[in-house]
């Protein structure tokens, strides 16, 4: 029997097409794992996956990482929140005077005094801001998967957007490891490296 190729991803990242492709292709087995970004570097770092799809940054030290694509960061408010009349587009400045209810990870900040928010999951925040209270700044993957009839998203133009990777440490760099590599950057079953 094949080998196990275990590939986490986290919230957000979308390893579907990905998967399909590699089971057109190869006969090892593929497991997809959910992992949080908390967690992404520690558990390819302990073993437990032999890849990942991370959201950058991660300490690249032992790692190969190669950049997939890059995701927009929007602001989610509720539906009745003043952002809900702002065009598809804003900027940190409309923001300014905002509660900021889940830190965002460029360390941007509101200029308003912030409450002490307890820590939350996006999930959390989205429903958190979805009753009215403050907004929350996330990849746009993230706020579709959290996706609610009861909040608005738009675009923050002048945040820098967040990058999704495949990360995998050093030492586990063979031909699978390769394999998957070359179906995530899209090559066919016929090309070659």
């Amino acid at each position: 029997m094949a080998a196990t190729l275990r590939i986490g991803f986290v919230t957000g990242s979308t390893p579907d097409k990905w998967a399909r492709h590699w089971r057109d292709r190869r006969r090892e087995r593929l497991e997809l794992v959910p992992v949080s970004e908390e967690d992404q570097e520690a558990r390819l770092r302990d073993g437990s996956l032999d890849m990942a799809l991370v959201r950058l940054p991660v300490d690249r030290e032992g790692l190969h990482v190669v950049r997939l694509y890059d995701e927009l960061p929007v602001a989610v408010a509720s539906h009745e929140h003043v952002l809900a009349a702002a065009d598809d587009e804003v900027t940190t400045a409309d923001l300014v005077d905002e509660q900021l209810v889940l830190p965002h990870p460029s360390g941007w900040r509101p200029e308003a005094e912030q409450l002490a928010w307890p820590a939350m999951s996006p999930k959390e925040a989205i429903e958190t801001v979805a009753a009215g209270t403050g907004i929350a700044v996330v990849p746009m993957s993230v706020a579709r998967l959290h996706q609610r009839k009861d909040v608005v998203t738009r675009i923050v133009t002048d945040l820098e957007p967040t990058t999704i990777a495949l990360a995998w440490l050093v030492e586990r760099d063979d031909e699978v490891t390769q394999a998957f590599v070359g179906v995530a950057k899209g090559r066919t079953a016929n090309s070659s490296r």
